[in-house]
């Protein structure tokens, strides 16, 4: 798309058009018309904020000198019982909104990761595969570009990559799912039959668990779900609170023959996983003791369980046990909106799953990704014998540039998961293979010398959709004490310099680098002689807009003896996966810069060490768009 920033009239974004998505709502549908109003409303008082700022644009040097509206920022999902859906960061104050462009918001938009066309989308719901198409169902609005009316989108694909969009599988239309079809996972039984179990929010806001099933499942896209005549199957429990009993896993089998399924849940601070057991999947009976409890971790949303093999690099049903498996525990923490992992043991006859290291139990101690990433589901894809993870990538921007552009949220890019049988203490996440299939021209740089605040420009061609592999060789055995209480989200930065960092790579900066997003290492040494090394992302100079939050990410990262520092960069527009060592440490941004876009966004290499060179090589891609669109339904 060409672009002239200099010249770009501010507009509102203009979305893809209208579709109803092939689905037509039946007569008998409630649809909670007041909820739907006020939604509407509250749109609209947004955009009529906006409105007077919009139409006085006239280009991008009158941007700097136009007196930008404040909007108060409206809380969402907290009141029906679920975690915060609106930026966090932006609630506490009246935001300034930034005279947004056209150009601007629509280079936003990314090429390759999964998007429905327009509105709002939240968590992965049920992934699975079957007679030769991966499915992938997903919280999402029909009605707007925030979150509410939650219905579940459908979308297949052959490879994870490109995508075909589908009617809607299910809709609120219940009383036990009138407020929402909230978060489920998908079982797949021995004889082919699957079975899908999802929260449903009554008619009076109660949280209860619902199943559905297909209604042919010989049809390869499972376009018609049934609910079960008899829902809800399960019901909050005494001592649970109605608002807290959400979103139900994947069953495995137990050694008594039946299958279990596990549910988040909290007992006054105490986050807790509650397990049901079931032969039918429409009787349920509870199990006396949780599986597993945290204190002061609060609720436990979007649970996940499943095995990993200590042996083997292949992925495992989740109803597989033995002595070469570690089971994971994760939990989405409701308190801060973060997704916690924990390795550990299960004991099936117990009902008991042991954390290997009590420091590092769920809530307190590993995150699944150190970024902008939350409700994440696995799924065993018996189609490749592997593990994959999807998780949503939510939005860092205000609600009011979201409605202007028409759409929020992203997911990720799946990542196959692995047990670390290096380190023996974390699992590993990495790209799709089938992600490779998107690189187009490449280019390599080779001992690139990194001297103390030495920076270098990579010509990769146009910057914005960019697949980056990167090595970085430093002489660790010189690091003496140094910085020994470093913390990414606290340190300044990556313009906070210390004898052995930062440097790494600068990706979506412009010229001047007014805007940039770094990500680099960052490396320690305490009085114990240990050297530790930090994985950083730096979203502070990010933009330049007012109405972005902009937070420097990170953890320490396991590099061990012998091990040379690399990273995996996808940049994909307004979101960059960063992955460590291999996928140990896993950091996703969301930017929305106003300057390095199009062909203004550059890549450099950095290092701002003041006491170290570092030499680089370099891998990187340029990525061709995924193709997502809407399933031609005639031919089928």
């Amino acid at each position: 798309m060409a672009t002239d920033l200099e010249h770009a009239t501010s507009t509102i974004y203009s979305p893809l058009p209208d579709s109803d998505n092939g689905y037509h709502p039946p007569s008998s549908e409630r649809r909670r018309p007041i909820a739907l109003l006020s939604g509407i409303f509250l749109s609209m008082l947004l955009f009529s904020s906006l409105i007077a700022l919009i139409l006085n644009q006239h280009n991008q040097h009158d941007i700097d000198h136009v007196k930008s509206p404040l909007v108060k920022p409206v809380s969402r999902g907290v009141s029906h019982g679920v975690s915060e859906k609106s930026n966090s960061q932006l609630l506490s104050s009246d935001v300034e909104v930034y005279p947004w462009t056209n150009a601007m918001l629509s280079w936003q938009r990314t090429g390759f990761h999964f998007q429905p066309p327009k509105n709002w989308m939240n968590d992965p719901n049920g992934p699975l595969y079957h007679m030769g198409w991966y499915h992938l169902f997903y919280q999402y609005n029909r009605d707007a570009a925030v979150w509410g009316n939650i219905t579940w989108g459908h979308a297949i694909s052959t490879d994870l990559i490109n995508w075909y969009h589908l009617p809607f599988a299910m809709v609120p239309d219940q009383w036990y799912d009138i407020n929402g079809v909230w978060t489920g996972s998908a079982t797949i039984l021995p004889d082919g039959r699957i079975v899908m179990l999802y929260t449903g929010d009554t008619n009076e806001e109660v949280q209860v668990q619902n199943l559905a099933y297909p209604a042919n499942l010989s049809d390869p896209l499972l376009l018609d779900w049934i609910k079960y005549s008899n829902n809800p199957v399960m019901v909050p429990p005494p001592g649970i609170g109605t608002k807290d009993f959400r979103d139900p896993t994947t069953a495995w089998l137990g050694p008594n023959g039946k299958w279990r399924v596990a549910i988040g849940s909290k007992v006054n601070k105490t986050g807790i996983t509650l397990v049901y057991e079931t032969t039918d999947f429409t009787s349920y009976a509870l199990l006396d003791e949780v599986m597993h409890a945290v204190p002061g971790t609060g609720m436990w949303e979007c649970v996940d369980f499943y095995p990993v093999s200590t042996t083997e690099s292949n992925g495992l049903d989740t109803s597989v046990n033995g002595p070469s498996v570690k089971h994971v525990l994760k939990s989405s923490l409701d308190d801060d909106k973060n997704d916690y992992y924990a390795l550990g043991t299960y004991d099936s006859i117990s009902n008991k799953w042991t954390p290997d290291d009590p420091n590092l139990d769920v809530g307190i101690g590993l995150r699944v990704d150190y970024g902008k990433y939350y409700a994440s589901k696995t799924f065993y894809d018996q189609n490749k014998q592997r593990r994959l993870l999807w998780g949503w990538i939510g939005e860092t921007d205000s609600e009011a540039a979201d409605i202007l552009k028409g759409w929020a949220s992203v997911q990720s890019i799946p990542r196959e998961v692995v047990f670390d049988r290096k380190t023996g203490t974390n699992i590993l996440q990495w790209p799709i293979k089938e992600v490779e299939k998107l690189r187009s021209k490449s280019w390599v740089y080779q001992k690139v010398l990194l001297e103390p605040g030495c920076l270098v420009s990579l010509d990769v061609g146009l910057a914005t959709q960019l697949d980056i592999i990167a090595t970085f060789d430093i002489e660790t055995q010189t690091i003496e004490e140094a910085d020994a209480g470093y913390n990414c989200t606290t340190s300044g930065g990556s313009f906070s310099r210390g004898a052995f960092g930062p440097f790494g790579l600068v990706v979506l900066a412009d010229e001047t680098r007014t805007e940039q997003t770094p990500v680099y290492f960052y490396i320690t040494k305490g009085s114990d002689g240990v050297a530790r090394t930090h994985f950083c992302a730096d979203q502070t100079k990010s933009s330049t807009a007012s109405d972005v939050t902009k937070l420097v990410y990170g953890s320490n990262v396991h590099v061990l003896e012998g091990e040379t520092l690399s990273m995996r960069l996808l940049v994909d527009h307004s979101i960059v996966e960063s992955f460590a060592q291999g996928g140990r440490t896993v950091i996703t941004s969301r930017v929305y810069p106003t300057k390095a876009i199009y062909t203004s966004a550059k890549v450099f290499l950095f290092n701002n060490a003041t006491g170290v060179s570092v030499t680089a090589n370099v891998n990187v891609w340029n990525m061709d768009s995924a193709r997502i669109d809407h399933f031609p339904l005639g031919q089928h």
